[in-house]
């Protein structure tokens, strides 16, 4: 037999966020002087959420939780069309020589993965050498 699991999840594989009801009902216990570990045990959640959930309502006047996720879009969306016209002036650039053009031109510091990835999404390929006709002697 399974036993269902009791963790709160979804099918994009991110935590779901606890109600707003059970916010304000533990926000409300603590403004009303009962202590963020009492509070914590009567509404069976952590101590640290409790405290955070209080102070946001401090400092906030609500509690509605943050936005989950990564927000869309990438650090290079805004240069693609540079990186896209120096490869259109010099094809044979490397990611590696790109990532130091955008660095010493554009001042934006990033990774040869997120210029291939950039490229990528836009349809350009990398390849290291043109294709070769097969050896005659190798064993098929």
């Amino acid at each position: 037999m399974l036993i269902p699991s009791l963790r709160l999840s979804r099918e994009d594989g991110m935590g779901k966020s606890y109600s707003m009801d059970l916010r304000e009902r533990v926000v409300a216990a603590i403004e009303s002087g009962v202590s963020t570990r009492q509070a914590a045990a009567r509404f069976a959640i952590g101590i640290a959420t409790a405290g955070a959930w209080a102070r946001l309502k401090r400092a906030t006047g609500e509690v509605r939780p943050a936005k989950q996720g990564k927000p869309r879009g990438a650090v290079l969306d805004a240069h693609a069309d540079f990186i896209l016209g120096v490869l259109a002036e010099a094809p044979d650039t490397t990611l590696d020589e790109m990532v130091e053009r955008l660095k010493a031109e554009r001042g934006v510091t990033v990774v040869r993965t997120a210029v291939w990835k950039l490229l990528n999404r836009h349809g350009q390929t990398h390849k290291k050498r043109p294709l070769m006709p097969a050896s005659k002697r190798a064993l098929m």
